[in-house]
């Protein structure tokens, strides 16, 4: 169990939350949710004890063991990656290691006997003898097959590394779990085996920040908001907070409207009697009921909605695209192997798969970035195409650009004011505009690229990642968006939600295991799971 008493903390003149008393239980996932910026991060690493709040205190047993899932990659570059996992466990390492240099010894010591007798009545006591089968079980079902585990950590790709990292944190079932954003750069297979996974840690505490609205209403037990520079819990999963919050904001609404007629009720009766002699005993009345009225305070929430609609400027024809025999080599592994496909109007196509790489290089392929190594590939001559990489890095490093330069350089737009209003659909207003693209955050930049494809007046979206770096609040507004766009889309993302409810058709692009299926990704993993595919 982990708790908070009075817990407090302020950024940058800003309080971010204040009296925060909250209980975290064993057996229970909390999600911790709130706009960018909230201090959701910063909360998670105050629970852990990387950081300090500026008041209260946080309390959990010493015995319990925390693990919390590293966010810097290159940590455990000098380690082996089944060392790297077994490091989830700091005493069952250091317990290893004194082992190690006892058994080496020449002679020991009666006192040395002793305590290498307790340290193995320990290391069992930590199931030590099936540590690194643990740790290869966790790392293969993550992905990381056999022939990498003696392989280092700096050898491996930054996706095998949050596996990696994934694994060490959750090797041997520790008592209480952090984790930031544990499904990012996760594939949609891999997210759903992490899912099961949680769900079945019985005795653990799970605390994790998150943007994927499946993955929290599949694992969460309670929702902790951090909003209103408060932290609030509601027992139940995301869409059962997202309701609850809904329904109390619409009483509060009509509350505070009834009140308000009250008072102007009472008010006008006072103004009237206040001086007529019959009526003053009324009217001193309905001055105490005046004073007992109350508004609930509504607060200011930090949650913003951007407004996303794609209109295309023209509809497509019948012929959209036509893909032959794409075949296409990454460092001596061939990545794809033979797609072939056809587009057809309408279509809204996921491309899903096991390598992140392997669905970039085709969308930057289908979009004239790089040429297939064989294959070829025939739009429609009604087809215009807009994409959004995921790297976006081109349009923003070193970019002198303030915002509203940056949309006119990639629109029409002449007129500040007609710049002004498309940026603030995206939430940037005042000064803000006259940012300098450079300095934009990761969700910042997404959000300009969003902008750059809703004034496109493209037929086809091309997005690889579009969900990367966004709050829960524009995840919805994009995921709205294109379940509005009338004509093609052809994209990828790791968000389970956003894949079932924008998609009509699924690609897997894995080499060796290309299928292609009209139906929705529920309905493929059910029937993957059943070995139909």
């Amino acid at each position: 169990m982990i708790k908070t008493v009075d817990l407090g903390l302020q950024y940058g003149g800003r309080t971010l939350f204040n009296h925060a008393d909250l209980v975290f239980s064993p057996g229970n996932c909390y999600g911790i949710i709130g706009a960018n910026g909230a201090g959701k991060s910063t909360f998670l690493k105050i629970l852990s004890g990387e950081l300090e709040a500026d008041r209260g205190e946080v309390i959990r047993d010493p015995k319990e063991r925390i693990s919390v899932l590293k966010q810097d990659h290159f940590m455990y570059d000098g380690y082996t990656v089944i060392d790297t996992v077994l490091h989830g466990n700091e005493e069952l390492c250091d317990i290893m290691r004194k082992k190690e240099e006892l058994y080496s010894k020449q002679s020991m010591t009666e006192e040395e006997g002793m305590l290498l007798c307790e340290l193995e009545d320990r290391f069992s006591e930590m199931n030590g003898w099936s540590a690194e089968s643990d740790a290869e079980i966790l790392l293969n079902s993550l992905g990381i097959t056999t022939e990498y585990h003696t392989a280092l950590m700096n050898t491996l790709s930054g996706d095998m590394k949050v596996k990696v990292l994934l694994a060490q944190a959750l090797f041997g079932s520790p008592d209480i779990l952090l984790m930031d954003e544990p499904t990012n750069h996760l594939d949609l297979e891999t997210t759903d085996w992490l899912e099961e996974f949680l769900m079945s840690l019985e005795n653990s505490t799970v605390i994790v920040v998150s943007h994927d609205r499946h993955f929290l209403n599949k694992v969460c037990t309670h929702i902790v908001d951090v909003d209103f520079g408060k932290i609030t819990t509601v027992v139940g999963n995301y869409d059962f907070w997202y309701e609850y919050t809904q329904i109390r904001q619409r009483q509060i609404r009509e509350q505070n409207k009834k009140a308000e007629q009250k008072i102007k009720e009472l008010q006008d009766f006072i103004a009237r009697f206040s001086a007529n002699a019959s009526k003053s005993k009324q009217a001193t009345s309905r001055k105490k009921l005046l004073d007992n009225i109350t508004l609930e305070d509504e607060g200011v929430s930090s949650r913003r909605f951007p407004f996303i609609d794609f209109k295309p400027d023209r509809s497509i024809g019948k012929d959209v695209l036509s893909v032959e025999g794409l075949c296409k080599s990454v460092g001596g592994k061939k990545i794809l192997d033979n797609v072939t496909f056809t587009v057809h109007p309408h279509d809204k196509i996921a491309f899903i798969g096991d390598d992140p790489v392997a669905r970039t290089m085709l969308f930057r392929i289908i979009c004239g970035e790089e040429q297939p190594d064989a294959g070829s590939i025939k739009w429609g001559v009604t087809t215009s195409v807009s994409s959004f990489p995921s790297d976006n890095s081109e349009f923003f490093d070193g970019c002198e650009d303030n915002l509203v330069e940056w949309v006119r350089r990639y629109s029409s737009l002449v007129y500040e004011s007609d710049v002004r209003s498309w940026l603030g659909r995206l939430l940037f207003s005042g000064d803000e505009v006259y940012k300098k693209a450079s300095v934009l955050s990761g969700g910042e930049k997404v959000r300009m690229m969003l902008c750059k494809m809703m004034l496109s007046g493209a037929n086809v979206l091309v997005l690889d990642e579009p969900t990367n770096h966004l709050d829960l609040e524009s995840i919805a507004a994009l995921n709205d968006g294109l379940i509005r766009f009338p004509e093609v889309l052809l994209f990828t993302s790791h968000d389970h939600q956003f894949v079932q409810t924008v998609s009509n058709r699924i690609i897997d692009v894995t080499a060796g295991r290309f299928n292609d299926m009209q139906i929705t990704y529920d309905e493929y993993i059910e029937r993957k799971k059943k070995g139909d595919i």
